[in-house]
């Protein structure tokens, strides 16, 4: 007989977030979610469909699936290549690659068509001639996670190939089916749970993880594009000390979470 609390604790734990952080991701206590894992009380269809999204699974594979028997894919094992033989590109009269510009108002519709030709050929284009042979394209940042730069701001990223390469500390644009398009400070640790640690350069956003199936598409920070200038004074809000600070919260997170499996 399945048990839904048990599933429910196996693949929260599978995804290495604590009870408090699966609180968060589903707006709910994190004594709810322990009264949910240890079997004391159920949750609502609304809530199961918000697991299951999480999860990247069915409702009904979350209620009617037993989670216990099967074996989760070591790190070590799993593919986090996204080969540019699945990029879809455009090319100039002089067969240059253009860089393609993503607006706010059209990332709804870049997750549908990243991969559709035909899609991204109407998106609007552009070249900078200070930019090295490569794959780039241009997303416009929206909210205010990442001041200095401000909402507006074109940021130029280069496609990363290999999840693999992504480099911890360094700021990235990710297309990812749960959070959507976002630009934020990477911490790799696909090799120690194969998640991603996502970090936001104004610290009243707080860090949040996600998992390495959940990218579709990742664009290394190169160059950005503003009409305002940032200010000296914004610059002293994110200091190295600072920066250093979250990756050392997030290493004793990793230990935490490795302590309690």
């Amino acid at each position: 007989m399945v048990k839904l609390n048990e599933n429910i604790r196996i693949l929260r734990k599978r995804l290495s977030l604590t009870q408090d952080q699966f609180a968060q991701q589903l707006g709910v206590k994190r004594s709810l979610v322990g009264a949910y894992e240890e079997g004391r009380a159920e949750p609502r269809l609304e809530l199961l469909q918000k697991m299951a999204e999480v999860f990247s699974i069915s409702v009904d594979q979350l209620i009617g699936k037993d989670f216990s028997t099967e074996s989760p894919t070591p790190p070590s094992a799993i593919d986090y290549a996204r080969g540019k033989e699945v990029l879809v590109v455009t090319v100039d009269s002089s067969q240059k690659q253009n860089i393609e510009f993503v607006p706010h108002k059209a990332a709804a519709g870049y997750l549908n068509g990243f991969a559709d030709t035909e899609y991204v050929k109407e998106l609007p284009h552009f070249s900078l001639p200070n930019l090295k042979q490569g794959t780039y394209r241009a997303f416009e940042v929206s909210g205010d996670s990442m001041l200095p730069l401000m909402p507006g701001t074109i940021v130029i990223g280069e496609y990363v190939d290999d999840l693999k390469n992504i480099k911890s500390g360094k700021t990235y644009v990710l297309v990812t089916q749960r959070e959507g398009i976002v630009y934020k400070r990477v911490f790799n640790y696909l090799e120690e749970n194969g998640n991603l640690f996502l970090v936001s350069d104004n610290r009243h956003y707080a860090p949040y993880q996600l998992s390495a199936s959940d990218v579709l598409e990742v664009w290394a920070a190169k160059a950005y594009i503003s009409v305002q200038f940032p200010d000296v004074a914004d610059k002293a809000d994110v200091s190295v000390e600072q920066l250093a600070g979250v990756v050392l919260d997030l290493q004793k997170e990793i230990i935490q979470l490795k302590s309690k499996k």
